[in-house]
């Protein structure tokens, strides 16, 4: 008979090999793009020359879907950021699944996490392995810069002149390139953001019985008496 603990590993463990899954695809995918593809190489996928699925090979030196550090000590940061919170939500995701958290929750969690090891892992050592570090780099390590592919313009259009700031300007939806680790990063956020009610039902129930358990008591308690409070006689009852 399976000891009743096991079983629970178990189920943890199958969460973080669905981010070692994310984890696979993603590394193999941009492996793919960078031993068959030049720099700013563009292949449609689906639809035509302008607008579909495209595979557009990139270098992003900063975060996700194409934004950027201008500072060298901003790519740096985001790096340590990066392992950080891969520990983190490592640590969490485990902590969640022994407290048995709703499975569409961990699932979110392993997806995040997923993400999150594929980008820490092109910073760290694409730099080094890839040669794909900036020029002015101090060191190859920890400064690899992220591939991206993933591509979807879908329509353009010129903004209106009456737009502040933008106005005038032509613009593309949808026009940052990504990976599959920002995607699976990105899926998991929204499906926790979508169905937070339902993932975390059990615990506002349990805030709102302990809440109303406390309201009950306060209610019920008797009153405290007051005891005798007939004054007392400060004179002299001799006088």
């Amino acid at each position: 008979m399976t000891d009743p603990l096991n079983r629970s590993r178990m189920k943890i463990y199958k969460y973080f090999l669905i981010a070692i899954v994310v984890i696979v695809i993603d590394q193999t995918s941009k492996l793919l793009i960078h031993f068959n593809m030049n720099l700013h190489d563009e292949i449609t996928v689906l639809g035509n020359d302008q607008y579909g699925f495209k595979l557009h090979y990139l270098l992003n030196p900063g975060m996700a879907f194409g934004i950027r550090w201008k500072s060298e000590f901003g790519k740096l940061a985001l790096t340590i950021f990066r392992i950080a919170a891969m520990f983190g939500i490592g640590y969490y995701l485990w902590r969640m699944g022994k407290r048995h958290a709703h499975p569409g929750f961990l699932l979110s969690m392993a997806l995040i996490l997923g993400g999150a090891v594929g980008n820490v892992i092109d910073s760290t050592f694409y730099g080094v392995f890839l040669n794909n570090h900036p020029p002015d780099s101090p060191t190859p390590w920890f400064h690899g810069q992220v591939i991206d592919m993933l591509y979807f313009p879908l329509f353009d259009f010129t903004i209106p002149h009456w737009v502040p700031f933008k106005g005038g300007e032509f613009f593309t939806f949808f026009s940052p390139v990504f990976n599959i680790a920002d995607s699976s990063i990105f899926i998991g956020v929204v499906i926790i953001l979508l169905f937070q009610k339902r993932f975390f039902k059990d615990h506002l129930e349990d805030e709102h019985t302990t809440t109303t358990a406390d309201e009950t008591a306060t209610t019920a308690a008797p009153e405290e008496p007051l005891g005798n409070l007939s004054p007392t006689n400060t004179e002299n009852p001799e006088a």
